[in-house]
């Protein structure tokens, strides 16, 4: 089940941050509970991604993102995510997590986050993520005018070309049989 209570004290506590431009680190802090994990007695890879979404709604609201979805009744959806696990996170062990938005290409935003334990990090999530309407995916360069930024994004990391190259080679639909 999605953690709606969690997400709830999220908002709650950062309601009042100041406002973070794009490209800022945005660090938050969470702990793994006992519903976080898996038969292993560790922070389950599901409920990574999930807890991943405490950190970018907040700094969507830092932001002024959430604002513009408001104003103009855009949606936000995860288009596609590549993490890289490397270190075991254990019950009750606090996580200070760092979300910041890369940049943009002509659909889709790219946020990198990572959760970090005792000075190490733990695991990294590279997300591609879409503004929606009505009328189909949203153009990023609009969503940033709308939030008073440039229209052009800042370049984008080329370990983040490579998963977008790589990405556009992988057949779609899936193979059905």
């Amino acid at each position: 089940m999605y953690p709606f209570v969690r997400l709830i004290w999220q908002t709650f506590k950062h309601r009042n941050d100041g406002p973070v431009a794009f490209g800022d680190v945005y660090t938050t802090y969470h702990y793994c509970l006992p519903w976080d994990l898996d038969l292993w007695v560790e922070l389950n890879n599901g409920r990574t991604l999930t807890l991943y979404d405490m950190g970018r709604i907040p700094l969507g609201h830092a932001s002024g993102l959430t604002d513009a979805l408001r104003r103009r009744k855009w949606g936000l959806t995860v288009a596609g995510s590549c993490p890289r696990y490397r270190r075991r996170i254990r019950m009750m062990e606090k996580i200070e997590m760092r979300s910041r938005a890369l940049g943009w290409d002509d659909k889709f935003i790219y946020i990198e986050q990572s959760m970090w334990k005792n000075g190490e990090c733990a695991n990294h999530v590279l997300i591609r993520s879409a503004v929606t309407s009505r009328k189909g995916i949203v153009p990023p360069s609009e969503v940033a005018k709308e939030m008073g930024n440039d229209p052009v994004s800042p370049e984008l990391p080329d370990w983040v070309h490579a998963w977008i190259a790589a990405e556009g080679q992988r057949p779609w639909p899936p193979m059905s049989e």
